[in-house]
């Protein structure tokens, strides 16, 4: 997907331009992106330049891990609600490493699981760098979750 245009309604250049990812510029987008594709990852890094050869680090242990720590975009056979349900409360398991000031932000990416983290997430190698998350995306995402969602609540009560 290298070099091609934005996805959804264009708001004028969100990325490097030394990538040519495109950008998911809202959650319907992202639904309509992970309905299409299987195998797709969500990750909140520097992007894909920086992350290059350089696997996530458990900063606890201080060991490197064998690589990227993502979060799984494919709803499971058992999710039976909304794509959009699922995907809006994935892009909101991390959002709190793109908070203002941070230099992170949110991409899409395939690769192949070569683990788990120490947060049983899957660690990713062979990555391919999809798309960009617009910051909007987040927002929505975020919205979304707060409404359709029951937040906090789990089995004590």
């Amino acid at each position: 997907m290298y070099g091609e245009s934005v996805i959804g309604e264009p708001r004028g250049e969100t990325c490097p331009p030394s990538h040519g990812l495109p950008t998911v510029e809202s959650l319907d987008g992202l639904a309509r992106v992970v309905a299409d594709r299987s195998g797709l990852y969500l990750r909140y890094s520097k992007g894909p330049d920086e992350d290059e050869g350089r696997p996530s680090v458990d900063y606890e242990s201080g060991l490197r891990l064998p690589g990227l720590s993502v979060t799984v975009l494919d709803a499971e056979s058992w999710w039976t609600r909304p794509l959009r349900d699922w995907v809006a409360r994935q892009v909101c398991k991390y959002t709190h490493l793109v908070e203002k000031g941070s230099d992170r932000r949110a991409w899409i990416l395939t690769g192949r699981v070569v683990g788990r983290g120490p947060d049983h997430e899957p660690l990713i190698a062979g990555v391919r760098p999809v798309a960009w998350l617009d910051e909007v995306v987040i927002e929505q995402a975020r919205r979304h979750y707060e409404t359709a969602f029951d937040i906090g609540r789990d089995s004590t009560g």
